[in-house]
């Protein structure tokens, strides 16, 4: 009986305890929908962080209203000092009219270093489950007042201070936080958030609390190397590594707008994996939709001496763009680069609208000459852009103007890189001490791995900037000197501080940077020594176009048996040849005493001058390796030469001092023939001849190389010269 009532009262007692389990227990809340949350965020410009900010506001659909734009900015430099009271004076006044509506949720941001990275449901859940009616951002590091670091209540883990770049909360209370202000425009908001936040009367009655894990707000201060991208299908993530998070408002306080400007590059869905760039053709300026192209004024730079610069002023000829619209300033700091100057400026000086040219009589300093071609479009209305290159850009893009003032930048660059070499244009990071810092995204956007339009902190050598950014943002006269740092560095800064964002597109191949080190001008012609620094520039100048059929169509012929003639040399190399060995003028006469050699003795000597002797056998030699062996492997199938030689020279050949040349054979294995100049116009006569087969060359081409055996087989002969002056380059390979 006892037991029948213990079983009794237990279960009276289990129901009654479970019904009161059941009416306690929480339900979870509806979610809030998404017309209740109202943005607002002040500016007073819209500057190019603010036109970001509405960009990633767009893409999620939330609703912004914007405070104070137009109106003059009194808060003061937040950026450096305290400010930004004219913030709460107008968030106070926008929600007087809202101060009854307890649905409304208020999210108050800043803009011009501000991004979205989700969106108004995500937000929305995340601050119920803050279960708060104000939930404010939180940082690592306080601001402004130190001293008020031990008034904060302690945290067992994440942010421990107030962050007034990010607020969200039920309009009534914020109403009830805003309308307590009454201080000055540039006294302080983040202070005034922090003492009502500090007093415990005011954080108990206003429920507030901070996002101590960044489950909304990021502020990157102090944070940076917590924060990673993740991409996603659709869009990039910035996670929080150490919270797990996925922030929705990434905020680049402090010193971060940098690291803020990388990210911005990616989050929300500016570049992903699957879908490259899906901003680079918005707002784009369509050229061919135009009455006439705008105005641009060329700024050509060059400071110190630079191989290949005809060649530069030929791409700069040579861009699609009408002459009439572009206006030519050159500062020239090199006595040396005056010949090439005056020749470019002779031959077009009527092509161009203007041509202005200042040489290195008028003493001006980089930073200076600089700050003058700039100022030139600045105070030309009609002067829509200002387009700067330095003489070490090799631009092969002929429609690089064009694509850049299509993308519609206020400043904006096009990626250009050293040959084979990580070395570029531009910085995608900097270091603490404002130099030098590698991204993580820097090689892959120079390899053109990813590609798109890139906000940067630094660039140089090309860019362009509208004209109307420098009448503007950018209106200063002096923006190139500043402090210890060299003009390019200066004027990265100064675009930085004015808040104009710099671009950089590797949407396309634009061209090259040339390497200017090592660069010895004390030769005829310099640029015939580049070969090492400046590859690709000079095969571009010196190879014939026709050497690479010589593969692709075996383009070359057979004259003779195993004798090989093919295009080698351009006019322009053949040219610059001669006049390098003229100039150094020493002809060896053709005699057979000759100390230049082991022995001191020539059985068949020709009138010649050895490269050694004008310092060009190390650049030869590496030639011969580069454009000679691939030959040699082709029509010497299994021969593999080490392209090494001892007699490299030039020969001339003139009725009055050395008209032929009697038989023999070259001590080699094979030799090379390298006609350079012109039979019938530069000479009449010449040609070689191979006795073992009686069978002559007698037309050579200019630029185009015998290559035969040395030894044995092909003895042969240098036919008269009967008028003119003749030239050869010869080599004896492989001896």
């Amino acid at each position: 009986m006892e037991y029948l009532t213990f079983c009794l009262a237990l279960s009276c007692w289990t129901k009654f305890a479970f019904s009161l389990s059941s009416g306690d227990a929480p339900r979870t809340a509806a979610p809030v929908p998404k017309e209740n949350l109202l943005v607002f965020t002040v500016a007073t410009e819209a500057t190019d962080g603010f036109l970001r900010f509405m960009q990633s506001a767009k893409y999620f659909n939330y609703t912004v209203k914007v405070l104070g734009m137009g109106e003059a900015w009194r808060g003061g430099d937040v950026g450096r000092s305290i400010g930004g009271g004219q913030k709460v004076k107008l968030l106070k006044n926008a929600m007087e009219a809202l101060a009854d509506q307890e649905d409304l949720i208020v999210l108050f941001v800043d803009s011009y270093d501000l991004i979205f990275a989700g969106g108004p449901e995500e937000i929305l859940r995340k601050f119920q489950q803050a279960n708060h009616k104000v939930l404010f951002a939180a940082e690592g590091l306080i601001w402004p007042d130190k001293r008020l670091a031990d008034k904060y209540p302690s945290v067992r883990s994440g942010k421990r201070y107030l962050n007034s770049g990010g607020i969200i909360g039920f309009a009534p209370y914020i109403n009830r936080i805003v309308s307590q202000w009454n201080l000055h425009d540039n006294d302080d908001d983040q202070l005034f958030y922090t003492k009502m936040y500090l007093d415990p009367i005011q954080r108990e009655n206003l429920n507030m609390t901070l996002d101590h894990k960044c489950q909304i707000f990021q502020n990157l201060n102090g944070a940076v190397d917590e924060v990673l991208l993740k991409f996603g299908t659709d869009r990039v993530r910035v996670r929080n590594t150490m919270y797990d998070s996925l922030p929705v408002v990434v905020h680049g306080n402090g010193n971060t707008k940098m690291y803020l400007n990388y990210l911005g590059n990616y989050v929300p869905n500016v570049w992903n994996y699957e879908h490259g760039c899906s901003h680079c053709d918005d707002d784009i300026i369509d050229l061919s939709q135009l009455k006439e192209h705008p105005a641009v004024m060329v700024g050509v730079f060059i400071e110190q001496p630079t191989p290949f610069l005809p060649e530069f002023f030929q791409q700069l000829l040579t861009l699609d763009y009408p002459k009439n619209k572009i206006r030519v300033f050159i500062h020239n700091n090199e006595v040396y680069h005056e010949k090439h100057i005056q020749s470019f400026w002779e031959e077009n000086r009527n092509v161009f609208s203007s041509f202005k040219v200042v040489g290195p009589e008028e003493i001006l300093s980089q930073g200076e000459a600089r700050n003058m071609g700039m100022d030139l479009c600045r105070k030309d209305a009609t002067c829509d852009y200002y387009f700067s290159i330095d003489s070490d850009v090799m631009l092969t893009n002929r429609q690089t103007l064009k694509l850049l003032i299509e993308q519609n930048r206020k400043i904006i660059g096009p990626l250009v890189t050293r040959h084979g070499k990580l070395w570029s244009n531009f910085w995608g990071a900097l270091s603490l001490d404002g130099y030098y810092a590698r991204s993580e995204d820097y090689v892959d956007i120079v390899q053109r791995n990813r590609m798109g339009v890139w906000n940067i902190p630094f660039m140089a050598h090309v860019y362009l900037v509208k004209g109307s950014a420098l009448r503007t943002e950018l209106k200063e006269r002096n923006y190139f000197v500043l402090e210890k740092l060299d003009p390019d560095m200066a004027w990265c800064r100064n675009a930085r501080e004015m808040e104009v964002f710099m671009y950089l597109t590797n949407r396309h191949e634009f061209g090259r940077l040339i390497s200017t080190a090592n660069y010895n001008v004390s030769h005829y012609n310099s640029d015939l020594w580049q070969i090492f620094e400046n590859p690709v520039d000079w095969k571009e100048k010196y190879i014939s176009p026709n050497y690479t059929r010589i593969f692709t169509e075996n383009y070359l012929e057979e004259p003779c048996p195993d004798v090989f003639w093919f295009p080698l040399f351009s006019e322009k190399a053949c040219d610059e040849l001669v006049e390098e060995m003229e100039h150094y003028g020493t002809w060896s006469g053709g005699k057979h005493e000759d100390k230049r050699i082991t022995g001191g003795y020539e059985t068949v000597p020709t009138d010649d001058i050895h490269m050694k002797q004008i310092g060009f056998e190390k650049e030869w030699l590496h030639f011969i390796r580069e454009y000679i062996s691939p030959v040699t492997l082709k029509v010497f199938s299994g021969y593999y030469t080490k392209g090494y030689a001892i007699m490299n020279f030039v020969v001339k050949y003139t009725p009055e001092r050395q008209a032929y040349l009697r038989p023999h054979h070259d001590s080699s294995t094979f030799t090379i023939n390298i006609a350079l100049n012109n039979k019938g116009l530069d000479f009449q006569g010449g040609g070689c001849r191979f006795h073992r087969y009686n069978c002559s060359i007698e037309s050579p081409r200019k630029g185009w190389s015998f290559m035969h055996p040395g030894r044995l087989t092909h003895l042969h002969e240098g036919l008269p010269t009967t008028n003119g002056t003749r030239y050869i380059a010869v080599s004896f390979i492989d001896p």
